[in-house]
């Protein structure tokens, strides 16, 4: 059976296709402005990856804050159980699973079939998203990209307020000012990020096999970060994390088909 998953996120729109439980396709473009168009270009450019034409696609379903404009899903579910199902799909001993984005962060205890047992949001607050450290990274002159491998450079933990994006930026300005190392204060932003997520994460319960999901589970620094904070050993991420509510979505295809 084929089914695609589409996560229509506030960033980027992602498609995933699935046949007989293998990923065989995969497309991702920036959301921008016009949900419906974005949506289209990401499902043609997994549709060609896969090799496969639209009618070879049994049942598709929507997820992601834009999954209303998904006029051609034939269900949806919301984030959280497509982070679920996502998390049981790459790693099926995984009971506690994050999903950070670029705009939210949230956290999920599921069980062995990839179930919500409990759940918990970081409600719509950059200083718990992607966008914490992206903003960071604009007032230290320093490309998003660049702020993970930076933070690995250092090996002094420096407190920051990760509370409030604009009280954490003028920290960052006072930081500069007072001739702190780039490096050091790449690392105090990403450290205050995962603390804010842990404390999310612990809400919930922890277990050893702690999965995470995510655009930002391509950022070395805050994996780092996060792993010193939920002391684990390993955090299990898959290699594109950021298709992850995607994937989750096209399993729930198949499971509701």
């Amino acid at each position: 059976m084929i089914t695609a998953g589409i996560d229509c996120g506030a960033k980027n729109t992602k498609t995933i296709i699935i046949k007989d439980g293998q990923i065989i396709g995969k497309g991702m473009v920036l959301t921008g402005f016009d949900q419906n168009k974005a949506i289209v270009a990401s499902w043609e450019a997994a549709l060609k990856d896969a090799g496969i034409s639209e009618g070879d696609v049994e049942r598709t379903c929507g997820t992601g804050s834009g999954k209303n404009s998904i006029k051609t899903a034939d269900t949806q579910v919301n984030d959280i159980k497509a982070m679920a199902k996502a998390a049981n799909y790459f790693f099926p001993n995984a009971r506690t699973v994050t999903d950070v984005g670029a705009e939210e962060g949230r956290a999920v205890k599921i069980d062995e079939n990839g179930n919500v047992v409990d759940f918990a949001i970081n409600e719509k607050c950059a200083a718990g998203a992607g966008a914490f450290i992206e903003a960071m990274g604009r007032a230290l002159e320093t490309p998003l990209e660049e702020m993970g491998p930076l933070a690995l450079k250092s090996d002094k933990k420096i407190p920051m307020n990760a509370q409030c994006v604009i009280f954490a930026e003028s920290e960052v300005v006072g930081l500069i000012h007072a001739k702190t190392k780039k490096s050091d204060i790449s690392r105090a932003i990403h450290d205050a990020m995962a603390s804010r997520i842990v404390s999310m994460i612990r809400r919930i319960g922890v277990n050893e096999d702690v999965a995470m999901i995510g655009g930002v589970g391509r950022n070395p620094g805050f994996i780092n970060s996060m792993q010193r904070e939920l002391r684990v050993k390993n955090l299990y991420i898959p290699d594109e994390p950021e298709f992850g509510a995607a994937v989750g979505a096209a399993v729930m295809a198949k499971e509701e088909a």
